[in-house]
């Protein structure tokens, strides 16, 4: 099975575009493809097109886009996912991952037990390199909907951003209650998922968090690193309200 290519702003079917850089490179020396042969095409915003090739060279794949049909790999449980900031290439890991299991959102935040905040060009700099893990996971996911990924909020304004949410779940070390008590509705939900960093989150931000509306529950008997917290929660929340 081939992995999608991203072309945004596909305004009318049919027509024509061109796939370059990196992508034409790949089609062109590793998948070998020749005109004639038809590729899947997303825009990454939750539409897929067919499309079938016109020409080829190293730099540039000529495409015409022939056919649009609705996606078959998204969910619709949108999951919003809100993780405490941690060393660079750890969120790199969570963003990877969590791209590939159906992800709406990603928002991250600082708190109580955050690294320092690095300064306005290197969260620049993170942010865009989080959009460029995120799409390159959602080509070889075969996803159509690239996640929308945040700059990194204060604690208190992402409370704040939480308030529109059906379900509000924060993920605690010290609570008791188990996800085994979570239901699947049979309507869409939009969920939001909160993980501390490093450390975890304080009992002050828990119990703000609680007086937010926020539902404390419990990933298990042993301590988990933050960023397989954060793998672990999307993919059993999927499980039990999605479509894992």
């Amino acid at each position: 099975m081939m992995q999608k290519f991203i072309i945004p702003d596909i305004d009318s079917i049919p027509c024509r575009t061109n796939i370059q850089g990196q992508d034409a490179k790949h089609i062109f020396k590793v998948l070998r493809l020749n005109p004639g042969d038809p590729i899947e095409v997303t825009n990454g915003a939750g539409k897929d097109y067919t499309a079938l090739i016109s020409s080829v060279s190293p730099g540039n794949i000529k495409v015409d886009i022939i056919d649009e049909h609705d996606s078959s790999t998204e969910s619709a449980l949108h999951i919003t996912l809100c993780s405490g900031m941690l060393k660079d290439k750890k969120m790199d890991l969570v963003i990877k991952h969590v791209t590939q299991l159906g992800i709406y959102q990603w928002i991250p935040f600082f708190c109580e037990r955050s690294i320092p905040t690095p300064d306005a060009k290197r969260i620049k700099n993170r942010h865009q390199r989080w959009e460029t893990i995120a799409v390159e996971s959602l080509k070889q996911c075969r996803r159509s909907r690239l996640p929308q990924i945040f700059k990194p909020l204060s604690f208190e304004n992402l409370l704040d951003h939480a308030e529109a949410y059906d379900l509000k779940i924060a993920f605690w070390e010290k609570a008791t209650q188990r996800l085994d008590t979570l239901t699947r509705n049979s309507s869409p939900l939009n969920v939001i998922i909160l993980i501390g960093p490093e450390g975890g989150l304080s009992e002050t931000e828990i119990e703000t968090a609680q007086k937010k509306g926020f539902l404390s529950y419990s990933l298990g008997p042993r301590i988990l690193r933050a960023e397989t917290a954060a793998i672990s929660s999307c993919t059993l929340i999927q499980h039990i309200l999605g479509d894992i």
